[in-house]
Formats: structure tokens, C-alpha cells, sequence
């Protein structure tokens, strides 16, 4: 048992269909603590910054003007194994493949309009979690 947190994402197509509290609800209801919450509009340097790792493939400008399109919600959840939980209660990215009863194959479509982006590793979550929090603005009960 290991105790992390992972920073989870609520894309504009979650705050746009009124999801961020039924899907942060199913968080909760498996255990997780929530550290941080907020509201955020971003921008491309924020953008290309969290997606530098595809920045160069040719769908990053829709990737950039979906994720701006509205304002995201940013958490922290901390909890046993939280990053590998929090994936396996998304599913998989791509929405069509992923099972009834998970949060992407419940309310997602596709690879983009999947509802959450969810760390993938320890590494990830900590600098995702910088990212997108200032200190002082994660906590700990």
C-alpha cells in the first residue's frame, strides 16, 4: 500500500455537460481524499507545457483549442495506489473502448472528449501537480 496523489483534470466536455460532481462523487465514493480543487482557464504555454510530450504530433492544435475552449477543473486526490485506482476507475482513454460503469465509458466519446486526464505515474503526478497548484494551495486533514 502506498499513499499518493495524483492530479486529475476535468475537461471543458466535464464541465460543459455538468459532470465535475457526479464523477468527483464516484472519486470520493472509492476512498479518495480530495487536497485541492480549482477552476482554471488555460492557455497555450500551460498547454504546451503538460502536452510537451506530443507536442509535435499533428492533432496537439485541436488538443489545444479543446482544452482552452472553456475553464478545467483541477483536483488533487491522495489515496492507497491513487494513480493506478484513478486510471482504472477512468478506463481507458479512447471512451469507445471503455467499459459501462467506468467514468469514460459512462460519459466519454472518444480519445479527446474523455471526460478527466488522470496522472500515469508518480513522476507525472508530481510534476503535474506543480503545474497546475501553487504551494500553499494543496492540503492535507
Amino acid at each position: 500500500m502506498s499513499i499518493e496523489t495524483s492530479l486529475v483534470l476535468f475537461k471543458p466536455d466535464a464541465v460543459t455537460k455538468r459532470l465535475v460532481g457526479p464523477v468527483l462523487a464516484r472519486f470520493q465514493a472509492a476512498g479518495f481524499s480530495l487536497r485541492g480543487i480549482k477552476m482554471m482557464q488555460l492557455d497555450a504555454a500551460i498547454l504546451q507545457d503538460h502536452y510537451a510530450h506530443i507536442a509535435a504530433l499533428p492533432f496537439f492544435p485541436a488538443i489545444v483549442e479543446f482544452m482552452s475552449s472553456t475553464p478545467v477543473v483541477a483536483v488533487a486526490l491522495e489515496g492507497d495506489n491513487a494513480i493506478a485506482a484513478i486510471r482504472d476507475l477512468l478506463g481507458p482513454t479512447d471512451s469507445k473502448a471503455a467499459a459501462p460503469g467506468t467514468i469514460r465509458g459512462d460519459f466519454g466519446e472518444d480519445k479527446m472528449v474523455n471526460v478527466c486526464h488522470a496522472s500515469d505515474s508518480v513522476e507525472s503526478a508530481a510534476a503535474e501537480l506543480q503545474r497546475f497548484f501553487k504551494a500553499g494551495e494543496l492540503f492535507a486533514y
